[in-house]
């Protein structure tokens, strides 16, 4: 008998629908899977084999030939586990000759328990766009599908209780639906516990309000990494649509499982050691699974020791920089996952630190500090839109006991800012100022007259090249939007030609 059930694959963030095909033939008994399946696939069988018998069905004993199609995708993992059992089932007579609907996903156990499996949202995601709305996940997944509208998410336990449901004797309710939420977790760091550093604390919620990237070099204990762990705390609320492309990709990685929410209700900040390869920053492996950059879509990478990465590893950035996303080409996979991260890196101005320290000598030779300048390429500094310099903070500063601004606050006028870049590319795909191609920055971020004549002795006078002219365009923008100013004026422009002004890796 023939048994035909629904499931689904992944490559990278695209799915495809897949069918598992089960055939039992009289012949000495045997199993085969075919379609082009890995070693996991392929070892499937003995926990389906265990998991019907310890869930009270029998194992047919004939020839079981099990087809994944279409045969020209590798299929990977363990998530057709599930259907696969329900297949044999029901090829074998024990679950009726009715068609069975839902689309299937699902570990198993050798008891025939249900466990989690990674990628449910992108792949249920996918999916219901191509029309599919039922589907029979793991009891774990349920919670990060619940939130697609329509989709009707039927959790799973068990192959027996799903082969219940099935025959209709223990019909399983469905997930009921999620609204989303964002969510305020309470951070470690308050901008108002930071000393000092007005310059450096008003760069960085530029930087915020507008998805740019920044860069902190300063001497060591200047409060370069406290600020950079405070800037979560006034990241911008996340919204619905945002929360699921994220969770789409934290999916992949298995970073939903246990979540009660389901969804990745805060926008995420990663921050990589400097010891760590390209494959993870960038993404990568056998798989083509998603690294760092992706990781901290729409939210931040920190790069912390940020002179202290390889070069090769910090030049892999360049191309998720300009383009919001990266592009994975392996042997077995090509991927491409969305990249629009802000990048907050953090660096000491030579390898000890303390040259243009106000306290102590610098005790590099000159070749050391020329060195270390070049572990960063000037391509590389040309897409960070924002240099701070700085320095250590005083005594009277670190004591002072006037109460600064509050991350609370400032995070109410990132919003603000936020909501007014929203309305202004709306309908464009983009979602903050940083995200302006050339056209739109000249559109709106069009300087007057005097304008025009600062930005020109800028240009000249800083040796500034096209892109690092059209960054300054776009801070000038959000400082605008951050002062509630329609116009950009002079006061604007002059203000962001000073964050790319400081000439932090000069040669000496």
């Amino acid at each position: 008998m023939l048994a035909k059930v629904l499931s689904y694959g992944l490559l990278g963030l695209m799915g495809y629908p897949l069918t598992v095909e089960t055939d039992i033939s009289s012949g000495l008994p045997a199993y085969e899977t075919v379609g082009l399946p890995d070693a996991v696939v392929k070892e499937s069988r003995e926990r389906v084999r265990s998991a019907i018998k310890n869930s009270g069905f029998s194992f047919p004993n004939s020839r079981i030939t099990v087809n994944l199609a279409p045969a020209d995708y590798r299929k990977e993992g363990s998530l057709y586990d599930l259907p696969i059992a329900v297949s044999i089932l029901q090829a074998s007579g024990q679950l009726g000759r009715k068609p069975i609907e839902p689309v299937m996903l699902g570990e198993l156990s050798l008891d025939g328990q249900v466990r989690p499996v990674n990628g449910v949202l992108p792949m249920v995601i996918d999916a219901y766009a191509k029309g599919f709305k039922r589907f029979a996940i793991p009891r774990d997944n349920a919670a990060e599908a619940s939130y697609i509208e329509g989709a009707e998410i039927i959790p799973v336990s068990s192959l027996k209780e799903l082969a219940e449901h099935l025959n209709g004797s223990f019909p399983i309710a469905p997930e009921a639906m999620r609204r989303f939420e964002a969510a305020h977790a309470n951070y470690d760091t308050d901008f108002s516990e930071i000393k000092g550093q007005d310059t450096a604390k008003r760069a960085a919620l530029v930087a915020v309000a507008g998805g740019h990237n920044i860069l902190l070099c300063g001497t060591p204990g200047s409060g370069k990494t406290m600020l950079a762990r405070a800037i979560p705390s006034i990241l911008p609320d996340l919204s619905f649509d945002e929360a699921l492309e994220i969770t789409k990709i934290h999916s992949l990685t298995g970073a939903t499982r246990g979540r009660e929410s389901g969804l990745i209700t805060e926008r995420p900040f990663r921050a990589p050691h400097h010891g760590a390869s390209s494959v993870s920053l960038v993404g990568g492996g056998s798989k083509a699974l998603p690294g760092e950059v992706s990781l901290a879509h729409m939210g931040v990478l920190f790069l912390d020791e940020f002179a202290e990465f390889r070069r090769d590893v910090l030049e892999a950035l360049r191309q998720p920089l300009e383009d919001g996303r990266i592009t994975i080409s392996r042997s077995a996979a090509t991927s491409t996952y969305p990249a629009a991260f802000m990048l907050v890196a953090a660096m000491n101005p030579c390898p000890c630190g303390n040259r243009g320290a106000r306290l102590k000598q610098c005790t590099c030779t000159p070749m050391q500090i020329r060195r270390y300048a070049h572990k960063i390429s000037g391509p590389l500094l040309d897409r960070i839109d924002i240099h701070i310099e700085m320095t250590e903070v005083g005594y009277s500063e670190i004591t002072d006991r006037r109460g600064a601004e509050s991350s609370a606050s400032l995070r109410m006028r990132v919003n603000r800012a936020r909501e007014t870049q929203r309305k202004r590319f709306l309908g464009t795909g983009i979602t903050c100022n940083a995200q302006m191609n050339g056209e739109m920055a000249r559109n709106f971020c069009a300087p007057d007259a005097e304008s025009e004549r600062l930005l020109k002795a800028a240009y000249q006078q800083l040796k500034l090249s096209a892109r690092a002219y059209l960054r300054i365009l776009r801070v000038a923008r959000t400082i605008a939007d951050l002062d509630d100013s329609v116009k950009i004026l002079p006061k604007h422009y002059a203000e962001a030609v000073q964050y790319r002004s400081v000439n932090i890796l000069t040669e000496v």
